[in-house]
């Protein structure tokens, strides 16, 4: 069985919504380094303020897009906005089990138990877990835990799982058909397991 590690490479951004229709209209394009270099640093496409910014999201949303299929990239680039956001959440799933293990783990029992809210205790809670599984995780700093609390809470919060990161409230979700058929298709089992959060 394949050990569970955990990264902490999302803090580069949450779910950048904007930027990663950009980022999978280059993938599609199959542009080389020279005009992906063009686009992202020259003519800065992702309007960051700086080049290490525009660099470092770039390198994250690509990350996450290369673990999905062309088809799926189609979804990002052409689909509705239910559509777009919930292939992101899938493609940031697949690509940090922190994201996928918390929804598993703790905002899908939340509705087993008629909980309504996840709190900031759940995180506390939740990175213990993960350091049982992956010691790793104790020793990140606690402005690394912190920063990767609002990542994955605005994750939630963009792809309509809970209310807002104020109110931490949760929200059912239904994933929509395109996205439930690419991954049933795909054997993205564990994918899909996250997503379907309510029981």
């Amino acid at each position: 069985m394949k050990k569970i590690e955990y990264n902490g490479s999302i803090v580069a951004g949450s779910l950048l919504v904007y930027e990663s229709r950009i980022i999978a209209r280059l993938m599609l394009d199959n542009v080389d380094d020279n005009a992906w270099h063009q686009a992202v640093i020259i003519d800065n496409v992702l309007q960051k303020r700086s080049p290490e910014s525009a660099k470092r999201q770039a390198k994250l949303i690509k990350e996450r897009l290369s673990l999905v299929k062309p088809e799926c990239l189609k979804l990002i680039d052409k689909g509705s906005s239910d559509v777009l956001v919930q292939a992101l959440l899938a493609a940031s799933i697949k690509h940090s089990r922190l994201i996928g293990d918390f929804m598993l783990r703790i905002v899908k029992p939340q509705w087993l138990v008629f909980k309504k809210h996840i709190s900031s205790k759940d995180w506390q809670d939740y990175l213990e877990m993960c350091g049982q599984i992956d010691p790793k995780v104790n020793n990140w700093k606690e402005t690394t835990r912190n920063k990767l609390r609002q990542v994955v809470f605005r994750i939630l919060a963009e792809a309509k799982y809970i209310e807002n990161t104020r109110s931490l409230k949760l929200q059912p979700v239904s994933v929509v058909p395109e996205i439930k058929t690419y991954l049933l298709n795909n054997s993205e089992d564990y994918v899909l397991k996250c997503m379907e959060i309510i029981p």
